[in-house]
Order: C-alpha cells, then sequence, then structure tokens
C-alpha cells in the first residue's frame, strides 16, 4: 500500500488537505480526517504537506513520430518526458511511418506501446480521401477516434476530397479530431510571400501565410459538415479569435462539437518569432495577442474545452530555416502542466481550472474510463507539485529524444515533485523509472 498523506487535493473544483491511500494499482480511500494508524503504519507513507495532489493530466494530442521517425522521438523516450511533467495518458497521432490508416496498422502500434509506454496511452486512426471502410472497423472502445487532416502539415494527411470529407462525417460513427486549415488559401499566400521574398520568406510571415482566414474557413467547414451530418466534431489546436464564434459554452456531456487549444496559443504571440524563431512555427501558426487573449477568454467562458500540446519533436537541425524550410512543431509534453500553472501565478487561471482543463475534461470529453479524477475506485495516476519550488528548463533536465524546448531557460514556479501512474511511483523528480506500466485506455462508449 502507498498512502499520500496530508495533501492539498484539487480535485472537482475543491481543493482540502487530506491523504489517498492506493492499493492494486487504483485509490483504495480517500481520507479528510486522520488516517487511521493501523493503515498509516502498514502503508509506504509519501508525506505531502504544502504539496498539491492533482489527477494525472490526459494529453489528447501528442506525436511520438513512432514508427518510423524514432529518431525524433518514440513511444518510451516522449512517454518518459510526459510522466516527468505530470502527463500519465497520451493520446498518439497517426501521421507516423507508416501513417495508421489501416485496422493492422493501428493494432501493432498498441501492440508496439506494451511495455515501451510508462504513461498510458491511446491511438487515433488516420482518415485519408480513400479509407473509409478501415475507419468503420474501429473498436470505439479502445481507439479515441479518427484524425482528419483538413490542411497538410508534417506527414501530408490532407483529406482535400469534398466526397471523401463528407463520407467520413456521414459514415464513421465515433469522435473525429480535425486539423483545420484551408490548404486554398495557404497556398495562395504562399504564392504572394514567394513573389517578395522568393524562397526565403522570414518566419515572422508563417502566421500571415497559414493565416486566421485560412484556419476560420476550414473550421466552418467541419463544424458545418458535423452539423449536417450529426457527426461527433472534436477541432483541435484552435488559434484565432475568429474561430471562437463557431463553439458553444455549453457543458462538454451535452456538446457534439467540442475543441481543444494547445499551451504554445496560450502563452506565445507573433511578437515572440524575433526571439524565438522556427523554434515557435507551429500548425496552426502562433498568431497575434488578440488573437491569444481571445483564446484565454474562450477557455474561461467553457467556449474551448480542453487543453493539450500537440507535442511534436523535430531535431533542431530540422528547425533551421524559414516559412518553407523550417519543420512545424515542437517538444511540449515535459512541461505543459507547468506552463499552465505559471498562468495560474500570473493571475489567469486558477489551479483548480486548470485541472479541469487539462485532467478531467479530456476524461468527460473522450469518455475515458475510471481516469482523470481523484476518486475511490479509480485508477491512481496521480502528480504532486510544490508550488514553492522553483523549476528552471535546461539541457540537463529536457527528456525528450531530441534534446531542446522552446521553454529553454524558462523558469517556472512550480515543480513536479512525483507522479504514480496506475498505482506505481514512476517519476520521482529527478528521475524517471525504467518499469513501462502503461496501459491502454479504455472509453465507455
Amino acid at each position: 500500500m502507498i498512502l499520500i498523506h496530508k495533501a492539498i487535493i484539487i480535485n472537482d473544483g475543491k481543493r482540502f488537505v487530506g491523504s489517498v491511500l492506493i492499493e492494486h494499482e487504483r485509490i483504495s480511500r480517500i481520507f479528510i480526517d486522520d488516517v487511521p494508524e493501523q493503515i498509516f503504519n502498514h502503508s509506504e507513507v509519501f508525506d505531502a504537506q504544502g504539496l498539491y495532489l492533482i489527477p494525472g493530466v490526459i494529453d489528447d494530442q501528442v506525436h511520438f513520430r513512432d514508427p518510423g521517425l524514432t529518431y525524433k522521438g518514440d513511444i518510451t523516450s516522449e512517454s518518459r518526458a510526459a510522466v516527468a511533467g505530470g502527463v500519465t495518458s497520451y493520446m498518439d497521432m497517426p501521421n507516423t511511418n507508416p501513417q495508421t490508416i489501416t485496422i493492422e496498422a493501428l493494432e501493432q502500434k498498441f501492440e508496439s506501446a506494451v511495455d515501451r509506454s510508462v504513461a498510458n496511452y491511446s491511438f487515433y486512426m488516420g482518415g485519408t480521401n480513400d479509407n473509409i471502410a478501415e475507419l468503420k472497423k474501429i473498436d470505439t472502445k479502445k481507439v479515441c477516434g479518427i484524425k482528419v487532416f483538413m490542411g497538410a502539415s508534417t506527414g501530408n494527411m490532407l483529406v482535400d476530397n469534398t466526397k471523401s470529407l463528407q463520407q467520413i462525417f456521414a459514415e464513421v460513427d465515433t469522435l473525429i479530431a480535425t486539423h483545420c486549415e484551408k490548404e486554398e488559401i495557404i497556398q495562395n499566400n504562399i504564392k504572394e510571400y514567394k513573389l517578395k521574398f522568393g524562397e526565403e520568406i522570414p518566419v515572422k510571415y508563417h502566421p500571415l501565410i497559414r493565416s486566421a482566414e485560412a484556419c476560420y474557413a476550414s473550421s466552418v467547414q467541419a463544424v458545418e459538415l458535423a452539423d449536417k451530418y450529426g457527426s461527433r466534431l472534436h477541432v483541435l489546436h484552435l488559434s484565432t479569435a475568429h474561430e471562437m464564434s463557431l463553439f458553444s459554452n455549453s457543458a462538454i456531456e451535452d456538446k457534439k462539437i467540442t475543441s481543444e487549444v494547445c499551451v504554445h496559443h496560450l502563452w506565445f504571440t507573433d511578437d515572440d518569432y524575433s526571439r524565438k524563431g522556427a523554434l515557435i512555427k507551429w500548425n496552426p501558426a502562433i498568431k497575434t495577442k488578440t488573437d491569444r487573449e481571445a483564446l484565454r477568454a474562450a477557455l474561461l467562458n467553457g467556449k474551448l474545452d480542453v487543453v493539450a500540446t500537440d507535442h511534436a519533436p523535430h531535431l533542431l537541425s530540422e528547425k533551421e530555416g524559414g516559412c518553407l524550410k523550417a519543420a512545424s512543431g515542437g517538444p511540449l509534453v515535459q512541461h505543459s502542466l507547468q506552463i499552465m500553472l505559471e498562468l495560474c501565478k500570473q493571475g489567469l487561471f486558477t489551479v483548480e481550472f486548470v485541472v479541469e482543463k487539462m485532467c478531467h475534461a479530456a476524461a468527460k470529453l473522450f469518455k475515458v474510463k475510471d481516469r482523470g479524477y481523484i476518486r475511490e475506485g479509480f485508477f491512481a495516476d496521480l502528480v504532486l507539485v510544490d508550488p514553492n519550488k522553483d523549476y528552471t528548463v535546461s539541457k540537463d533536465n529536457i527528456l525528450y529524444k531530441c534534446g531542446w524546448s522552446p521553454f529553454e531557460s524558462e523558469t517556472f514556479s512550480h515543480s513536479i515533485v512525483s507522479t504514480f501512474v496506475n498505482g506505481e511511483l514512476v517519476f520521482d523528480g529527478k528521475a524517471v523509472s525504467e518499469k513501462n506500466i502503461g496501459q491502454a485506455l479504455e472509453f465507455n462508449r
């Protein structure tokens, strides 16, 4: 038995001092008052006085680059970075090599994670212009959803055939997660900027090429398709103020169309290209301060449902160049919780709110079974956070296989002290366990 003793428990919108008993992978008891002496004496006790105890973060969008692109990252390396950041469950994207667009490839991906992932996992199936038959075969109790690229990005899985899009939205009876950027608008913008700069377009123009107009036009198309066919739509990594008009602020449980925002869009603005350059080049792009403030407001008012990372490691050498040459994407999963807690420190959010958007919301939205909360009978995916211990990101403590972070040299005001996955300590504040005990997520669908 493990006893996390006298922590500040933050869960379900409340905070209180209490203790949590872990037995056989799960939370067996939650004590608000004193812990019985017999239990205390027969447990491995973690003194958590002054520390926050929260549910493990569930990240609904990562690219761990496995299989085929493992020189950038792999299931083992990136799941280790995840738990060091308090992320205990992740949902991985299909733009790998080979692409995850058949049931066979999907099954192989699940099999490859067994005994290799320290965090819990699920994998998206990728939609294409011609794989509707495969999409309809997925096991919705095991697979988090279908990913549809309505804009070209890393791995180029663009679904640009109108009939194929209609068929996916009409016939696939599970969650459809979309990357929304209108490719025609992007290509026209590239032509315009090539006339000005040739092939060396400075990276500061990236948000004008992959523009707010391109994002909005594609998001409108996705929402219209979902409305027409009654689809379960989840729009990923929203980045513009204009897109917020497309979403409702009703409860997640009542929505058929939900939305996600990523930490980099809540933190950076286009002013940061001057100091960070292509290190903050993502698709969709980091945009204006006005867009960032609108995203923050929409998160607070419930139009944005989930906070995730779009963790996408590349080698530093691949991040060199401007708009046309530098790879889009960056590693984030080790520091996403600390980023959000830093925004709490700045007065933008409360810790209770961050727990809702990073832990509870994904559990509700995807109907994850027995995870995402501190509740008796749930899996013991738990994180201890020290709110009074600074942490500086450096090359010495970055665990990503690619070896860098856009937050290098940033000092956060909160530190991850311990992470538990399925009842086992997997990160002790310094080192990650060699036990790869992650389990496949299950969904109550």
